[in-house]
């Protein structure tokens, strides 16, 4: 799995757990529609750190508790 398999995994199950759609997400965080969808469809081949920002001001989370899952520490190094 890859870096943004992995935050689109995480946004998911953010959401899922605050029991909102992912619009829904992209309106409480004042993020657009289709950046949400471009993250969401593999379209997005960088998602910023601003973009995350957003996402975990819009979920009340902090960015350590949005990259803080089994998710990303099990990630493999980019560079070896």
């Amino acid at each position: 799995m890859g870096i943004q398999d992995a935050v689109k995994l995480r946004i998911l199950q953010l959401c899922d757990e605050n029991n909102i759609s992912v619009c829904k997400l992209a309106t409480i965080a004042g993020v657009p529609h289709t950046t949400i969808k471009s993250i969401m469809y593999n379209q997005s081949k960088n998602t910023g750190v601003v973009t995350i920002k957003k996402i975990c001001d819009g979920l009340d989370i902090t960015i350590a508790e949005f990259f803080d899952t089994d998710v990303f520490n099990s990630l493999e190094q980019e560079i070896k």
